[in-house]
């Protein structure tokens, strides 16, 4: 599965790495790794990592890179954690001569000329790890660091059922590496009194469907400021409907200025074909869309009690 991308990587002098926008731990943790893992294996080669700033990772203090049209001619542009074109930070890598894909994403659709997919990996940074390995790369404590960052962000600190014995033997390769896991997890964890408050508050906006949906509905008006506020809102209270018992179905709404932005998870459904119906797409248990309004959102939420319903018999 890992010759063609370790031939494509080694052909081309340039490379330019891409992730999804709006970028989570994982996305960004497999951009940076891969980052560092070619320089660190390829150093003579030109490498760069573009895309929007992680306003989820405020303490990523990495400077992406700007690009012209330009500097995709004769370049090798690769695409990580995304399962949908569209979704992609900049969409110039169709201007890059050669095209290569890293993605643990149900697949929906080719986006490069080679693509490297396979779901039953926890993360993109496992399925990269697993590519350093098999390919006797060297690692260096910032490739393994960025690269178990990913891993422990998308399996939900290893809790999740994605999580597998593979999982711990490639967390285990990355220990080869010194990971300061005291910072990692604080920068990862640690949060504002006023934004515990905030969770705390928003407990009380918990709802629930006929077949026990669990759902949070944040308007427009009651984010905060910034361009980013609504992606940053609604992955982060998707989680606290997570542990409420005898609910397995649970989606967070957030109105932003692009439309809603929908969160679905499920602890014991596939939730991903609604996500996919809707325009989005993901993992059985974990997927998101956007949807232009609250109508739709709330026919969305419908098509989910169906579901609970369905599976509850």
């Amino acid at each position: 599965m890992f010759k063609q991308a370790l031939e494509l990587i080694g052909q081309y002098d340039k490379i330019i790495i891409h992730r999804h926008s709006h970028p989570d731990g994982d996305a960004i943790g497999s951009q940076l790794g891969l980052y560092h893992l070619i320089r660190d294996n390829f150093p003579q080669k030109t490498v760069y990592a573009v895309g929007d700033i992680a306003t989820r990772l405020p303490f990523i203090d990495v400077t992406f890179d700007e690009l012209t049209d330009d500097d995709y001619r004769g370049a090798l542009a690769v695409i990580l954690d995304c399962g949908s074109s569209r979704l992609i930070c900049d969409d110039r890598y169709r201007l890059a001569e050669k095209t290569l894909r890293f993605d643990h994403h149900i697949y929906c659709e080719k986006i490069a000329d080679v693509d490297v997919v396979d779901s039953t990996y926890e993360s993109a940074c496992g399925l990269v790890t697993m590519f350093a390995k098999q390919c006797g790369l060297k690692l260096s404590p910032a490739s393994a660091t960025y690269l178990y960052m990913g891993m422990v962000t998308d399996s939900g600190r290893f809790v999740f059922d994605s999580t597998t014995a593979r999982t711990f033997e490639l967390a285990a390769f990355l220990f080869s590496q010194p990971i300061d896991l005291n910072t990692l997890y604080y920068n990862l964890y640690a949060e504002d009194f006023s934004d515990i408050l905030e969770k705390a508050d928003n407990m009380h906006k918990i709802k629930f469907t006929e077949h026990k949906v669990a759902y949070i509905y944040t308007a427009r008006e009651d984010l905060p400021e910034g361009s980013d506020a609504a992606p940053v809102v609604s992955s982060g209270l998707v989680s606290i409907m997570r542990d409420i018992k005898g609910v397995f179905v649970w989606v967070n709404f957030t109105e932003g200025d692009d439309g809603v932005h929908v969160e679905l998870r499920s602890n014991r459904y596939n939730i991903n074909p609604i996500a996919v119906k809707y325009g989005g797409g993901g993992h059985k248990k974990a997927s998101g869309c956007t949807v232009p309004d609250r109508e739709t959102a709330m026919r969305l939420l419908r098509d989910l009690d169906e579901l609970a319903s369905a599976e509850a018999v």
